[in-house]
């Protein structure tokens, strides 16, 4: 399985991206810039963490204006896999991928610390090989990233299943209704504030972010093998 980890300037954390697909899967990943204007030859698409563009305006309101985005949104049409994770979920909330906006943490300070998380629904395409209720160690690093969404939004994103993630005991930024990570309607575009890039190694204190790599692979593998 080939995957595109997106780069944009201020972006930070494609390096982490790397190394869990690279070195924990074992699978073909390359970085992809800003200006790239097919992805055609990859079957996920990764968007980091980071400050694209210095998060001027609104955090990654400028990046979802280069041309990589529409390709993104051209991509997440065909039902491939995209994931953005911390600035990559503002991104993918700037350009409509997603429903909803982000907000300054309402402590209106950064956090940056281990957070529990709460697995709402293990039957998307990235959850797949948790269990339902599971709850998981993956960090945080963010300051803006306080989800919010109108109750009508909210209530079709319960309706629809597209709550994956959220948070337990402590809610780190004041998210509504606890939210850590929704999905699309179509269910393979998924955002989250939480980095599981950075829980793949038990020496950096928790692999439970490993599972959220591996569920996208096995799907992968499980539809090419009903095609062949």
């Amino acid at each position: 399985m080939k995957f595109a980890v997106l780069v944009f300037p201020g972006t930070n954390g494609h390096l982490d991206m790397y190394h869990a697909v690279k070195d924990k899967l074992g699978e073909e990943v390359e970085f992809v810039q800003h200006d790239t204007k097919n992805l055609d030859e990859y079957e996920a698409i990764l968007i980091p963490g980071g400050s694209s563009y210095g998060d001027y305006l609104r955090a990654g309101a400028i990046a979802r204006q280069t041309p990589i985005m529409k390709e993104v949104a051209r991509v997440a049409k065909e039902g491939k896999p995209i994931l953005g994770i911390g600035n990559g979920f503002q991104i993918l909330l700037e350009a409509g991928l997603l429903p909803g906006a982000m907000l300054q943490n309402k402590s209106l300070k950064f956090t940056c610390q281990t957070v529990q998380i709460v697995v709402h629904n293990n039957d998307t395409i990235f959850s797949k090989q948790y269990t339902n209720g599971e709850v998981i160690d993956l960090p945080i690093a963010h300051s803006v990233g306080n989800y919010y969404c109108d109750e009508k939004t909210l209530q079709e994103l319960k309706n629809n299943n597209q709550i994956v993630f959220t948070y337990n005991g402590t809610n780190p930024n004041g998210s509504i209704e606890n939210i850590a990570g929704i999905t699309n309607k179509q269910g393979n575009v998924l955002g989250m504030m939480p980095h599981p890039e950075r829980a793949v190694d038990k020496r950096l204190g928790s692999n439970d972010g490993l599972k959220l790599f591996k569920s996208i692979v096995q799907q992968w593998r499980e539809a090419n093998a009903v095609k062949a």
